[in-house]
């Protein structure tokens, strides 16, 4: 018996490993080539593996993308849970902590643009599928904890209904960048309309969502 867990030890690891990989390169294909050039060939490439390791996994290309975007929007939320807690939260000025968090948000929304938008074709393509449940219980999950942390500054918040004021605010940002970042656009046709740059972007960001939740411009600079 010990003889044969430590053969079997190994296997494990590399079968471990390999899937690993498979999920990074699917999340990278599908990135780069969006959800139609995310084939099962072009993805087993980037892993290093061949198509017929990934079709011992996957049953198609449907369900490697699932788990990988089900993975991606997993450690996504680990990553709110563990960044920053409430409490911690509350020791930053409310405007100086919506600063850095929307900041945060454009980088990475820039960053990841590509990504996003592929993923999002990718699960409205699949609307109250089992998958399309699981993927918007963790969105709104990390959505949560988003505006829970921007409840840790309650007492600052002078809107009347303080959560529904957050949760309307933050999904607007979202939202605005989803329109302006994430989905390409002719940004010709919105000259003089939109931010030209990704500063201007996020000050205007910053400042919607805080003269929404009832924080003036006065409190802010004396924040």
């Amino acid at each position: 018996m010990p003889k044969a867990r430590k053969t079997l030890e190994p296997q494990q690891q590399r079968s471990r490993e390999s899937e690993r990989k498979l999920l990074k390169a699917a999340a990278e294909v599908l990135g780069q080539h969006g959800v139609a050039g995310a084939t099962i060939p072009r993805i087993a490439r980037h892993a290093g593996l061949t198509p017929g390791a990934v079709y011992r996994r996957f049953r198609d290309k449907d369900e490697l993308l699932e788990t990988a975007i089900l993975g991606i929007l997993e450690r996504q939320d680990d990553r709110t849970k563990v960044g920053l807690a409430p409490k911690s939260a509350a020791q930053i000025p409310l405007p100086v902590f919506t600063d850095q968090l929307i900041g945060s948000m454009v980088i990475s929304y820039r960053a990841n643009a590509a990504l996003l938008n592929a993923m999002r074709q990718f699960v409205l393509g699949r609307a109250h599928s089992e998958f399309w449940k699981k993927a918007s219980v963790l969105e709104m999950r990390t959505f949560r904890r988003i505006v829970e942390l921007f409840l840790s500054h309650r007492a600052e918040i002078k809107h009347p209904q303080p959560k529904m004021a957050v949760s309307l605010a933050l999904t607007m940002v979202i939202s605005t960048l989803f329109d302006v970042v994430v989905v390409p656009q002719d940004a010709s046709l919105y000259k003089g309309l939109w931010p030209q740059d990704d500063r201007v972007l996020k000050e205007e960001l910053v400042r919607v969502f805080l003269n929404y939740v009832g924080v003036t411009s006065e409190t802010a600079a004396v924040c």
